[in-house]
């Protein structure tokens, strides 16, 4: 059985919108009905549940009918954090349930089919998997001098979602008390000792979270590349993630 938890909690402050940045139009419809169908392209049965504050629900209700938006799905009340809000997500599932649990930000709407398949495959054979991408930028560390100091980028990779996990596994890992070193699912998951895996993400599979970060979804959206993205040169790709295990390229 598979699940996906779309978490759509945000309230826009940073999008500095008057509507949370999940409900404002990309392409003629709502940022999170896009991303709904991305995973129901992916697989027309899987179940999905959705995570919205409850202050937000009736407005999402509204807009599903202007847009006559007819997904299934299973609404969850959003919590105060991000980790509450996985956590109600997670308690959506049946407590029996077995299979894979997918967790995806609710503005991330150009994930490919692909990468959401590569995470679930490997989640398959490992437990938990999650998508990233190689650094392209300099890096430099700033915690011990004045100018900071240069780091090997090949040593690090930027995480996406969706991050997919047994959902035994993501259950056990939720119950624990929430704490600051909790950035992402994974590093939730990893807090049991439980290793994860990486897999290569899509640089379409952008967070909608500042204005200019809508303005590049628009543009994705207007060179036709949201639904059938252009596959990216993966070289770069294959070199930072050489065997199974993952190890980092040297730099």
């Amino acid at each position: 059985m598979k699940y996906v938890i779309i978490v759509a909690g945000g309230k826009g402050l940073r999008m500095g919108a008057d509507i949370p940045k999940q409900f404002l139009p990309v392409g003629g419809k709502p940022v999170l009905m896009h991303t709904i169908s991305r995973f129901r392209a992916y697989d027309k049965d899987m179940n999905i549940v959705l995570v919205l504050p409850k202050e937000q629900q009736a407005y999402w209700q509204k807009l599903c009918g202007e847009y006559h938006f007819g997904e299934e799905y299973r609404l969850a009340d959003g919590g105060a954090s991000r980790f509450l809000s996985c956590r109600n997500g997670l308690s959506a599932i049946p407590d029996n349930a077995v299979g894979l649990v997918a967790i995806h930000d609710g503005v991330r709407p150009f994930v490919s089919t692909e990468t959401i398949a590569r995470c679930f495959d490997t989640a398959e054979k490992t437990n938990a998997a999650i998508p990233v991408l190689p650094v392209t930028d300099t890096l430099r560390y700033t915690g011990d001098a004045p100018g900071g100091r240069n780091v090997q980028r090949g040593d690090y990779r930027t995480v996406q979602t969706p991050q997919v996990f047994d959902i035994q596994l993501a259950k056990r890992a939720y119950r624990q008390d929430e704490n600051p070193a909790f950035t992402d699912d994974a590093s939730v998951v990893e807090s049991l000792g439980h290793p994860v895996t990486m897999v290569e993400g899509n640089r379409e599979n952008i967070k909608i979270t500042t204005p200019f970060d809508l303005q590049v979804a628009k543009t994705l959206l207007a060179l036709n590349t949201s639904f059938s993205f252009r596959r990216h040169d993966d070289r770069c790709l294959k070199q930072c993630l050489p065997d199974e295990n993952n190890k980092p390229a040297e730099a």
